[in-house]
C-alpha cells in the first residue's frame, strides 16, 4: 500500500461518495465560468441556441479540469501532506487510493475530449490545448519561475477563447488582455499565500517557491494590478461609442481588485481563488453588481 493510501475498510459509502465529489473539486468549476464572457459581451445571453452551446462548453471544461485536478493530486500526493489544507484532500489523506483516482482520470479526460471534438472541431482543439497546457504545467512548467504563473493564466485565456469558438463570435482583444492580466493577478496572489502560509516548509511543498520571495511577488502584483485596472478602463471607452457607458462598471472592478488585495494581505488568504471569491460577501456583491450593470448597459 502506497504512502498516500490507507485502509479503507472502515470508510462508509457516504464518506466515500463525499470524497469522490471533493476529489473533482466542484468549487474550482467557478473558473470555467470564463467561457460565458464571450456570450455576454457578444450580446447573445437571450439566444437559446447560444446559451445551450456555452453550457455544454462549461460542462466539458469542468470534466477536463476535474480530470486534471485528480492527476495533479496523484502526482503531488506526498507534497500535499506537508500543506495544512491540502493534506485533507481525498488522495493525500488516503481516503481514495491512487488507483481509484486513475480510474476517474481514464473516464473524465477521454470523455471530455471526444465530446468536445464531436460538438465542434475547433472547440475540441481548444480543449485539447487546455489539456496539453496542464500536462506541461504538471510535469515541467510548474518548476519554472514566472512561467508557472503564466501557464495558469494561459488556461484562463483558453477558457475565454473556447467560449467564443463554441458560438462562433468575435472576441475583443481587450477582453483577452483583461483576462490574462486578471489571471496573472490571481496566480501571483496564490504564490504569495503559499509563501506566507507554509513559511519554512514552502520549498518542501512546492520546489519552485524557493525561486520566489514576498518582495518579488509584491512587485509583480503591483505591476499586474495597475495593468489590469488600466486595461479594463481603456476597454470600457476605447472599443466604440456604444460602450462608453461601460465606464460606469469601473468602480466595481476597482473595488473587487482592492478587496481581493485586502484579503491576501490582511487575512493571508488567496491560496484558493475560487474559495476566496465564494466566501467573501463584499467581493461577491461587487461581482454580482458588476454583472448586472454590465448586462443592463450592453443589452438595455
Amino acid at each position: 500500500m502506497d504512502n498516500c493510501s490507507r485502509n479503507t475498510k472502515d470508510i462508509g459509502i457516504v464518506e466515500k461518495i463525499k470524497a469522490y465529489i471533493k476529489l473533482l473539486r466542484p468549487k474550482q468549476w467557478v473558473k470555467n465560468l470564463f467561457v460565458v464572457a464571450p456570450l455576454v459581451f457578444a450580446k447573445h445571453i437571450f439566444d437559446y441556441d447560444y446559451v445551450v452551446r456555452v453550457i455544454a462548453a462549461f460542462i466539458l471544461f469542468c470534466l477536463m479540469s476535474s480530470g486534471v485536478y485528480v492527476l495533479n493530486d496523484i502526482i503531488d500526493c506526498e507534497k500535499d501532506k506537508l500543506h495544512p489544507k491540502k493534506k485533507k484532500r481525498p488522495i493525500a489523506s488516503g481516503i481514495i487510493r491512487k488507483m481509484e483516482g486513475c480510474i476517474v482520470i481514464a473516464i473524465l479526460l477521454p470523455l471530455a475530449l471526444i465530446v468536445s471534438f464531436y460538438i465542434d472541431l475547433y472547440f475540441g482543439m481548444v480543449v485539447l490545448a487546455y489539456f496539453i497546457n496542464n500536462m506541461l504545467y504538471s510535469f515541467m512548467v510548474k518548476h519554472m519561475v514566472i512561467l508557472d504563473v503564466m501557464s495558469i493564466a494561459f488556461g484562463f485565456l483558453l477558457r475565454v477563447i473556447g467560449g467564443a469558438i463554441i458560438i462562433r463570435v468575435y472576441i475583443s482583444p481587450w477582453i483577452l488582455l483583461c483576462t490574462l492580466l486578471l489571471a496573472l493577478f490571481l496566480g501571483f496572489s496564490k504564490r504569495r499565500n503559499e509563501l506566507v502560509v507554509l513559511e519554512k516548509d514552502a520549498e518542501n511543498h512546492r520546489k519552485i517557491l524557493e525561486e520566489y520571495s514576498l518582495e518579488f511577488i509584491d512587485n509583480m502584483l503591483s505591476i499586474v494590478t495597475a495593468s489590469t485596472v488600466m486595461a479594463y478602463s481603456l476597454y470600457t471607452f476605447s472599443t466604440n461609442s456604444e460602450n462608453y457607458n461601460m465606464m460606469l462598471t469601473i468602480p466595481f472592478v476597482l473595488f473587487g481588485i482592492f478587496r481581493y488585495q485586502y484579503i491576501i494581505y490582511k487575512k493571508n488568504e488567496g491560496g484558493s481563488p475560487e474559495e476566496t471569491v465564494l466566501s467573501d460577501i463584499p467581493l461577491i456583491v461587487s461581482i454580482v453588481l458588476w454583472g448586472i450593470v454590465s448586462v443592463a448597459i450592453l443589452y438595455f
